[in-house]
C-alpha cells in the first residue's frame, strides 16, 4: 500500500495523458493507468486531424467548433513538430451541398475561431489552379481551407511524458481490477505488465477509460451514471499516394458524409473515416470489406485516377465513444464532452464521456475545474501556454528549427534529420545521446529505424513491444519489408529479454 496520493486516472489514451498532465503541473500527486498500451485504442485511430469540425457547423455546433479551432492554434504552438498546417481542397458537387452553402460555412469556419496563424479560404477553378489537375473534368469550382494534422499516438506519448516530467507515474500494461470506496478516499488495485498486484490510495479518481468509461463505473468502480456513450466505428484506409503537391481533400458522398483524404508518410494516402454504430467489444473492431467499397467508391467519384481495392496496403478501425445525446444518425450524435462527478462518499470520481482529439487540453483544464473544490490548494490554469517535450522551438518555428539540427549534426542524412524532428522536435538530441556518426547510431533495421531510437523510446516512452515502437511511437511498420518487420522483433525480443536478465 502506498501513501494517499490525490488523483489516480484510469485510461492512457489522449484524455487520461491531457489529464494526468494538467493535474501534475498544478502541483498533484497523479497515477495513470493504462490497461494496454498508451494510445492503443481509440487515440491511435484517428483521422490524425487537428481541426475545428467544418461538417459540425451543419448540426448548429457553433460552441464546439469554435473551442476546437481556438484550441487548433493552442496546439501548434504547443507542439509543432508533431501538429502542422494542412491546406484542404474541396471539391464543389452541385448535386450535394449548395456553393452558397459551403462558402458560408466555411467564412464562419475562418472567422469563429479568432484565427491567427493559419491562412484563409479561398476559391479555386479546378480547370485552372493545379490542385485541380487530378481532379474529374465535371467538377469545376472547389474551395481550399486550412487545418491541421497530428501524429496521434505521439501526441498521447508526449503528454504522458509531460505528465511523467511533472512528477506523475504513468503506468502501461496495468489494468485497473478493483476501485472501492472506503475512508473517504479510494482502494485502487492495479495489475502490472509483471501480473503482480500493486495498490494505491487516491482521494479522487477520473475515469478516461474512453470506449471503456462505462465498463470502469460498473465493472470496476461498482458505482452508476445516468450518462453512457454510444459507440461508432470509424475505419480508414492507406493507399499509395496519386496526386502531385502537399494539400489534402475533402470529398462529399451522396449521403452527406465527408472523406477526408489526406498525405500520410511521404509517399502514402490516408482515406476516411466511415461512421457506423459499434455495438460489440470496443477491442474487436476491424474495418470490413463494405467500408473499404465505400471510401474507394466516393473517392474515386471524383478523381481521374481510380483506386483498387488491391491499392490498399494498410487498414484500421477505431471506436469512438460518443456522448449518448440520443440522436439517432452516428454522424449527427455530438463530438462534445460531458462530465458527470460522483462525490458518494467523500470519495470523488470524476466520468469523462465523449471528446474529440482537437479539444483534449481543454477537457482537461475543465476537469480539474470540477475538482477545484476538492483540491483548493492546486496550481492555476497553465498548458495553455506551456509546450508540449519537443516542442520548444523558439516562435514555434519549424523550419528554422530543421535548419538548426542540420548545422547541429552535419553528418546526418537530411532524410534521417526530417525523421527525428517530426517525432522527436527538441528532443531529438536526448535520442541521438551523443552519436557522432550514423555508425553510432547503432543497429540499422531498416527505413529510417535505428538501435538508439528503439532503445530511446523503451527508456522514455514506456514502448514495452514491437509493436509499440513500430506502429504507435513510429510508422515504420509502412515503410519496412516483412522480411525487415520479422528481423526487427525477433531482435527485439531477445534484446528486451536480455535486459530484463
Amino acid at each position: 500500500m502506498t501513501d494517499m496520493i490525490d488523483l489516480f486516472v484510469i485510461g492512457g489514451g489522449i484524455n487520461g495523458a491531457g489529464m494526468a498532465r494538467d493535474a501534475a503541473g498544478r502541483g498533484l500527486s497523479v497515477v495513470m493507468a493504462e490497461k494496454d498500451d498508451l494510445a492503443q485504442g481509440t487515440s491511435s485511430r484517428s483521422g490524425k486531424l487537428v481541426h475545428g469540425g467544418l461538417r459540425y457547423l451543419e448540426y448548429y455546433e457553433f460552441r464546439l467548433v469554435r473551442e476546437a479551432l481556438i484550441e487548433r492554434e493552442v496546439l501548434l504552438n504547443a507542439a509543432p513538430h508533431i501538429i502542422w498546417p494542412m491546406r484542404f481542397v474541396l471539391p464543389h458537387s452541385p448535386t450535394d451541398r449548395p456553393a452558397w452553402l459551403v462558402r458560408l460555412g466555411l467564412f464562419l469556419y475562418d472567422h469563429l475561431g479568432g484565427r491567427k496563424k493559419l491562412p484563409g479560404t479561398r476559391t479555386l477553378n479546378l480547370h485552372r489552379d493545379p490542385e485541380g489537375a487530378a481532379i474529374l473534368d465535371q467538377y469545376k469550382k472547389g474551395f481550399e481551407y486550412s487545418d491541421c494534422w497530428v501524429d496521434d499516438a505521439r501526441l498521447v506519448a508526449l503528454n504522458a511524458l509531460g505528465a511523467a516530467e511533472k512528477g506523475a507515474t504513468i503506468l502501461t500494461r496495468s489494468p485497473v481490477t478493483s476501485a472501492v470506496r472506503e475512508n473517504g478516499g479510494w482502494t485502487v488495485t492495479v495489475r502490472n505488465h509483471k501480473g503482480e498486484e500493486q495498490t494505491y490510495r487516491a482521494k479522487c479518481i477520473v475515469n478516461c477509460a474512453g470506449p471503456w468509461v462505462s465498463d470502469v463505473i460498473q465493472n470496476v468502480a461498482h458505482t452508476k451514471s445516468t450518462r453512457g456513450v454510444r459507440l461508432v466505428k470509424g475505419s480508414h484506409i492507406i493507399v499509395p499516394k496519386w496526386w502531385a503537391g502537399q494539400n489534402a481533400y475533402l470529398v462529399q458522398n451522396h449521403d452527406k458524409r465527408v472523406i477526408f483524404i489526406n498525405p500520410y508518410e511521404g509517399n502514402m494516402a490516408l482515406i476516411g473515416t466511415t461512421d457506423i454504430p459499434w455495438e460489440g467489444r470496443a477491442e474487436d473492431v476491424e474495418i470490413n470489406e463494405s467500408e473499404i467499397e465505400y471510401l474507394l467508391k466516393c473517392v474515386n467519384r471524383y478523381f481521374k485516377e481510380k483506386l483498387r481495392r488491391e491499392d490498399v496496403v494498410h487498414a484500421y478501425s477505431g471506436v469512438r465513444p460518443l456522448f449518448d445525446d440520443g440522436k439517432g444518425n452516428p454522424s449527427a450524435v455530438t463530438r462534445d464532452y460531458v462530465f458527470d462527478l460522483d462525490e458518494t462518499g467523500g470519495a470523488p470520481m470524476l466520468n469523462v464521456f465523449g471528446g474529440k482529439i482537437t479539444t483534449f487540453r481543454e477537457l482537461a483544464e475543465r476537469g480539474m475545474h470540477k475538482l477545484k473544490h476538492i483540491f483548493p490548494q492546486m496550481g492555476p490554469d497553465w498548458t495553455a501556454t506551456a509546450k508540449l517535450p519537443g516542442g520548444e522551438m523558439p516562435n514555434a518555428d519549424y523550419e528554422s528549427f530543421i535548419e538548426t539540427q542540420r548545422e547541429a549534426f552535419p553528418w546526418m542524412p537530411r532524410a534521417l534529420i526530417l525523421y527525428y524532428a517530426r517525432r522527436y522536435g527538441s528532443r531529438m538530441k536526448d535520442l541521438i545521446a551523443g552519436a557522432t556518426s550514423v555508425d553510432g547510431l547503432g543497429r540499422h533495421f531498416g527505413g529510417d529505424l535505428y538501435e538508439a531510437e528503439v532503445k530511446y523510446l523503451v527508456a522514455k516512452e514506456w514502448a514495452m513491444e514491437a509493436e509499440d515502437i513500430l506502429w504507435r511511437r513510429t510508422k515504420h511498420k509502412l515503410h519496412l519489408t516483412e522480411d525487415q518487420l520479422a528481423e526487427f522483433t525477433t531482435w527485439f525480443d531477445g534484446w528486451k529479454a536480455g535486459a530484463r536478465a
